[in-house]
């Protein structure tokens, strides 16, 4: 999305309180509703003593993990970096942009559920696809981003459920 465009979104935000006021409210809910079903699916498997626990950590741990290193390596700028258009949500961070960690984590939580309950997983994906936009609307990501985060989430998702 070029500056143009951001400055547009920002300045129709702005000037539309409530519509500001919920597009920041979606953002942590949705947020939120993404690590709480993980934790929550998490506590289930144990409770259930159920083996497939082990998966269900392991490959969103992984994917978190290189995936943070990833984002720090390449340490690309954000949107709002360098005289850009403020963001929409509160965010001081420089860098470490690319790929989008909120994006590719809820990519792979959305796989980890799936592979528990294949309906929820594709519910959990549309959340995904709807952080994504959420993440580019309110300026912390270009489209690049949460692209690639969709792409490292679901892409290592699919190895590590099912593929492995």
């Amino acid at each position: 999305m070029e500056q143009s465009a951001r400055r547009l979104l920002y300045d129709w935000f702005q000037a539309r309180p409530r519509a500001l006021t919920a597009l920041r409210l979606s953002n942590k809910v949705l947020t939120v509703l993404v690590y709480l079903i993980y934790i929550l699916l998490c506590l289930a498997l144990l409770w259930q003593r159920d083996i497939r626990l082990a998966r269900v950590l392991a490959v969103p741990a992984a994917v978190f993990l290189s995936g943070s290193w990833l984002r720090a390596w390449l340490n690309c700028s954000r949107p709002y970096e360098n005289g850009g258009v403020p963001p929409l949500f509160h965010k001081e961070t420089r860098g470490k942009s690319f790929p989008s960690r909120h994006v590719f984590s809820s990519a792979v939580i959305s796989f980890a559920v799936g592979y528990i309950l294949p309906a929820a997983g594709w519910a959990m994906a549309l959340v995904t696809l709807a952080v994504a936009a959420l993440r580019v609307v309110g300026g912390v990501h270009w489209p690049r981003d949460v692209l690639a985060g969709l792409a490292y989430g679901w892409g290592l998702g699919l190895i590590g459920f099912c593929l492995l």
